[in-house]
Order: C-alpha cells, then sequence, then structure tokens
C-alpha cells in the first residue's frame, strides 16, 4: 500500500500562481510513473503532467509552458508549480502512483484548485 497526501489548492485569481504537493509514503523515486491528474465538474479526469522512467516528462497541450511538475527525492514529494493559471484550470488536482512491474496505482484524496476573479 502507497499513502499519498495532497496539498497546497486554494482559491487564486486568474494569472496567479499555485504549488501542489503530494507526499509519498516512500521514496517517490521508487515508482515507474508519477503524476497529476485534474478532474472539473462534470468532466473526465485528465492527465496534466507525468514523470515516467527517469525522467520522461509529459504534459498536457492545456498547460504546456505554464505547468511543471518535479520531484524531491529528500521530502518524498511530488510538486506541480502552477503559473498563469486560467479559470478554465479550475478542479479537483489528483496525484498518482504507478508501481514497477505491475499495473498497480494509488490515488490521492485531491487538492481543490479554484481560479476566479
Amino acid at each position: 500500500q502507497v499513502q499519498l497526501a495532497e496539498s497546497g489548492g486554494g482559491l487564486v485569481q486568474p494569472g496567479g500562481s499555485l504549488i501542489l504537493s503530494c507526499e509519498a509514503s516512500r521514496s517517490i523515486f521508487s515508482f515507474r510513473r508519477v503524476g497529476w491528474y485534474r478532474q472539473a465538474p462534470g468532466k473526465v479526469r485528465e492527465m496534466v503532467a507525468t514523470i515516467s522512467g527517469g525522467d520522461s516528462i509529459n504534459y498536457a497541450d492545456s498547460v504546456k509552458g505554464r505547468f511543471t511538475i518535479s520531484r524531491d527525492s529528500n521530502q518524498n514529494t511530488l510538486y506541480l508549480q502552477m503559473n498563469s493559471l486560467e479559470p478554465e484550470d479550475t478542479a479537483v488536482y489528483f496525484c498518482n502512483v504507478v508501481m514497477h512491474y505491475s499495473t498497480d496505482n494509488y490515488w490521492g484524496q485531491g487538492t481543490q484548485v479554484t481560479v476566479s476573479s
């Protein structure tokens, strides 16, 4: 079992920034893939950014150039730096990790991000 705890969500004005954190119960480098996903009201959950293997990073087209995914081995933490936020970024953000050598994966409880003036 892996426990994930997200934090850092909140209310921010358009154009503002937030940093989301996801603390894992084991080394953040011990997973096959780690990533951030989001789900807006009435919409399906979508990929925001992922890190696969050693350092292969993938971003959704809608966040490229505005969001940055990173991880810190000392803190067992995955981050999502979000800049130039838009109302369309409003969603519950979830972190996800995928285990090596299986399809097992784990989700955090989610953190709400609201972009509004």
